[in-house]
C-alpha cells in the first residue's frame, strides 16, 4: 500500500508541475493573493472553485494510476498491476489460511510467428491467448501480461489439485483454438508452471517458483 501511495503522490506532483507549466497553478496562487479574507462570499466561491480543481486533479491521478498498471495491447494488468494483486493475495493467504496459486504462462513459438508473419501477427496471437486465458478461468481470478510472451494468473481458493486442473485445461484450450493471420492457420501453444502460495511467501518468491516450474514443463515437452 505504501508503494501505491508513493506512486500516486508522484503522479500528483507531476500533475501539479504540469499545471505550473500551463499557468493554471500560477493563476490559483495569484487568485489567493487577491482574495479579500473579510469577504465571506468571495471566500466561499474560491473554496468551491478549489474543491472542483482538487476533484479534477484527483480524477487525473486515478486515471494515470490505472494506465500505469495496464498493458495497452491486451488491456489486462501489466507486471506492476499483477505484483500489486499478488501482494494482496499473499496477505489473504497469511491472514485467513486460504489456498491460492500462481500460474506462469509462456507462449510457445511467438518469436517464430513474429519472424515469419510480422509483429502484427504476433500482437494478434498475444491478444487471442489473453482472451482464451481470461475466458478459461473464474471471474475473480487475475490474468495479467507480465511482458513479452509471458502471462501470469492468480487463482484464489485454489490448492495444488485445482491449479493442476486449471493449467491442464488452459494448455489444451489454447492448443485446440483456431487462430489465423492473413488466411494462414497458425498453431498456438503455451507452457504453464504452477507456484502454490505459502503464508510466508513474498511476491518475488512466488514468481520465481512458478517461473521455474514453467521451464521444467518446457524442458519436458522438448525432451
Amino acid at each position: 500500500m505504501g508503494a501505491i501511495a508513493a506512486s500516486r503522490s508522484g503522479f500528483a506532483e507531476r500533475a501539479f508541475r504540469a499545471m505550473f507549466r500551463t499557468g493554471e497553478a500560477k493563476t490559483s496562487i495569484m487568485a489567493e493573493e487577491l482574495i479579500d479574507p473579510s469577504n465571506s462570499e468571495e471566500l466561499a466561491s474560491e473554496v468551491a472553485r478549489l474543491r472542483g480543481e482538487i476533484a479534477r486533479l484527483q480524477a487525473m491521478v486515478e486515471r494515470l494510476d490505472q494506465l500505469a498498471h495496464l498493458d495497452p495491447l491486451v488491456e489486462l494488468p501489466n507486471r506492476r498491476g499483477f505484483m500489486t494483486q499478488l501482494e494482496g493475495l499473499i496477505a489473504r493467504v497469511k491472514r485467513y489460511g486460504d489456498d491460492a496459486a500462481m500460474l506462469f504462462v509462456d507462449i510457445d513459438g511467438l518469436k517464430r510467428i513474429n519472424d515469419s508473419h510480422g509483429h502484427q501477427a504476433g500482437d494478434e496471437a498475444l491478444i487471442r491467448v489473453s482472451q482464451l486465458l481470461v475466458s478459461g478461468v473464474r471471474n475473480g481470478d487475475c490474468v495479467a501480461r507480465l511482458g513479452g510472451d509471458e502471462f501470469g494468473i492468480l487463482l484464489e481458493h485454489a490448492d495444488q489439485a485445482i491449479a493442476d486442473e486449471t493449467a491442464s485445461r488452459l494448455v489444451e484450450r489454447i492448443a485446440r483454438c483456431d487462430f489465423s493471420h492473413d488466411g494462414a492457420a497458425l498453431q498456438l501453444g503455451v507452457a504453464i508452471g504452477i507456484g502454490v502460495i505459502a503464508p510466508d511467501d513474498d511476491p518475488e518468491t512466488v514468481m520465481a517458483r512458478a517461473d521455474q516450474a514453467m521451464y521444467v514443463k518446457k524442458a519436458a515437452a522438448v525432451g
